[in-house]
């Protein structure tokens, strides 16, 4: 069983002017320490968007007004002051492009050099990584059923980055498209209709309801009236429900 007594654990996300990812971000840090059982400790940090609620906390990695290496360190430094022996570092990101692979390590590593042996940073696979995110995105294929569908992930210009959403969407019966790099999801929907396809889904594979999932909404709107002979919907993105606070506990089993 889960039973993680020797460690804390700091959820990461992007960061954002907009204030319900954040709000997404709590209510997901809650549904993960009911199931973590974490001891209980209280944090409010004053600095940034990083808040303990029993041993699991949160923080940003880019819009706040401290590095995500000072977030780190601030949460080390109470979760040794709480006994904590670990602090597991945990990305809630998607894809592997640069923030995972590059500029999340480097804070990790500036955090672990200013804590030094008072506390062990660890740094777990990000979220996507996790094969069981296909599970996630088949439920919300499962409330349009009949359709040919769309995976819309954010896209990454970082080599091979992409090539986890191109699996994922094979896996759920879906075709990739993408926000920011080709192919984009007017490409794709024309690809379909080529194809005969009259009722299209679209799952948006973003953590949580911000700016990009409007600009979404609102895009979908504007090809609902391009196209009146298509049956279009549009799913909510993951969001901070029970399936992905599991994930991130099965992320977060790093021995001490």
């Amino acid at each position: 069983m889960f039973a993680p007594t020797h460690s804390a654990y700091l959820l990461v996300s992007h960061g954002s002017r907009d204030p319900r990812p954040q709000q997404a971000m709590d209510s997901l840090a809650d549904l993960f320490r009911q199931r973590s059982g974490s001891r209980n400790c209280v944090w409010r940090s004053p600095f940034s968007a990083a808040a303990d609620q029993g041993g699991v906390m949160t923080a940003t990695l880019e819009l706040g007004p401290l590095s995500l290496a000072q977030q780190i360190v601030q949460a080390g430094e109470m979760a040794v002051q709480q006994g904590y022996r670990q602090l597991q570092v945990v990305p809630l990101f998607l894809l592997p492009g640069t923030h995972v692979m590059d500029d999340i390590p480097q804070e990790v590593a500036i955090a672990q050099t200013q804590l030094g042996g008072a506390i062990q940073v660890v740094l777990t696979p990000h979220l996507g990584a996790h094969p069981g995110m296909a599970r996630c995105v088949r439920s919300r294929l499962a409330r349009f059923p009949q359709a040919a569908w769309i995976l819309l992930a954010h896209g990454s210009r970082r080599s091979g980055a992409n090539a986890p959403i191109e699996t994922l969407a094979t896996q759920v019966g879906a075709i990739a498209a993408y926000w920011m790099t080709p192919p984009q999801l007017e490409a794709q929907m024309q690809r379909l209709m080529e194809a005969g396809h009259l009722r299209l889904g679209v799952v948006p594979y973003f953590l949580f309801e911000g700016t990009t999932t409007d600009a979404i909404a609102c895009r979908m709107d504007a090809l609902a009236q391009q196209y009146p002979d298509l049956t279009l919907h549009l799913a909510a993105p993951l969001g901070p429900d029970p399936d992905l606070a599991d994930l991130l506990m099965d992320l977060a089993l790093v021995p001490a």
